[in-house]
């Protein structure tokens, strides 16, 4: 699961192995650590819930998980559709873009880099 965060916006890129997984277990969870200390961390989720009727994101110290309705995960998952987003309102801090999308192979990396990846669309094309 691959996180980027740029600006008020928030995406994760999932590979072909994680969103089998996410289906299954309705949660992918990664950890990356900046020091020593295990205070040091910050873990980055992706969860489904069965009530939820639109993207949310829940945050704590340490931590931040978005959350997908089930239904859309579970469609998502079973299409061609590359993502989930939408627009968690901050109140007073604005709005929070989030998106969620299958990571495509890049045309410019070797197969052993594209590992697990979904194929891009665009490698049939000719630049």
């Amino acid at each position: 699961m691959k996180l980027r965060i740029h600006g008020k916006s928030l995406r994760l890129r999932i590979s072909r192995s994680e969103l089998t997984r996410f289906v299954e277990t309705g949660l992918l969870e990664e950890t990356i650590y900046f020091g020593v200390n295990a205070s040091a961390g910050l873990t980055y989720a992706l969860a489904w819930d069965d009530s939820s009727l639109e993207v949310g994101v829940e945050a704590a110290p340490g931590r931040v998980k978005i959350v997908l309705p089930a239904v859309d995960s579970r469609i998502w998952a079973s299409t061609d559709r590359v993502g989930l987003g939408g627009e968690v309102d901050l109140g007073v801090r604005g709005v929070l873009s989030v998106l969620v999308e299958k990571d495509f192979a890049c045309l410019d990396r070797n197969e052993e880099e594209n590992a697990d990846t979904f194929p891009n669309p665009l490698a049939a094309h000719v630049c």
